[in-house]
């Protein structure tokens, strides 16, 4: 498998690539080339007389390279320069890449609000899997939150035909999984909505069935309210290393609107997501 990991070499990312439980992880579940790219913004000038700032990008990756090939990968460099959501696509779009990796610090309530962050900019548009790592905020020396990458998948499902490519990744993954709750989220009509349906708790207990014959343990966790609110409280009760989504939609006015679930799932998770998009955008 072949891996897209965007880096702006800032202690966050730093952290991610140099964690060999995360690398662990990536070989685990079949990663074996891992193409490295950052993006220089637009308005970022060259420099001073003398100072050459992509240069000294390509020297900072080389440091990356090393620790990468030691671990036994396979590894390549770009260094680009453009809009950095717009060039990581592009990059994993040339590469060929089956997933696109970036490690983000996450944002506080009030950044939230604001437009910009190249990890919240990807899940609107990237074209491949997305995989987003959190990393701690607030401190100098950072480490990731989760130890592991793929080891507690917490999978939400709507039933979609999104939802159900997401699920297809278990079939990738499952060397690495060990545990995995399934979570349905009803939109309530009422107060009391009474037990699940059939036509709800049918199709979740045929999915930890195949879920249990790959050896992973299973549950099943059924939900009423705000899908995006009910997904995150599930995280905080499950604490699950990743959480499994697909998004919607794909126009460019989509792309322009805040407050889909993948969105606010990418914002404010406290661990990883993993972020599937419809295959109309590969």
């Amino acid at each position: 498998m072949r891996l897209l990991y965007a880096t702006d070499l800032s202690a966050a990312s730093e952290a991610a690539i140099r964690s060999e439980t995360r690398l662990a992880c990536l070989e685990q579940v079949g990663v074996d080339e891992i193409n490295l790219v950052t993006v220089v913004p637009s308005n970022v000038h060259a420099g001073m007389p003398g100072i050459d700032v992509e240069q000294r990008r390509r020297d900072a990756l080389t440091e990356y390279e090393r620790v990468i090939s030691a671990s036994g990968f396979g590894v390549e460099s770009h260094v680009v320069r453009g809009t950095p959501h717009r060039r990581i696509n592009g990059i994993a779009e040339t590469v060929h890449a089956e997933l696109v990796l970036i490690g983000s610090r996450g944002s506080s309530p009030l950044a939230n609000r604001v437009l910009g962050s190249t990890a919240r900019n990807l899940s609107r548009s990237t074209s491949r899997p997305l995989l987003v790592n959190r990393i701690e905020r607030e401190t100098d020396d950072p480490d990731p939150t989760r130890s592991h990458l793929f080891q507690r998948m917490l999978y939400a499902t709507d039933f979609s035909e999104n939802a159900e490519r997401a699920f297809e990744w278990f079939s990738s993954i499952r060397a690495a999984t060990q545990e995995a709750t399934l979570v349905h989220v009803r939109k309530p009509k009422g107060e009391n909505l009474g037990e699940p349906p059939a036509e709800i708790r049918e199709p979740l207990d045929e999915l930890a069935d195949q879920l249990e014959s790959w050896g992973i343990e299973t549950r099943v966790d059924i939900r009423s309210g705000d899908p995006a609110d009910q997904i995150l409280e599930a995280e905080a009760e499950h604490e699950p290393t990743t959480i499994l989504v697909g998004s919607r939609g794909s126009s460019r006015l989509r792309r322009l609107l805040l407050g889909s679930v993948s969105e606010r799932i990418v914002a404010e998770a406290a661990g990883n997501v993993l972020l599937v998009p419809p295959t109309e955008r590969w």
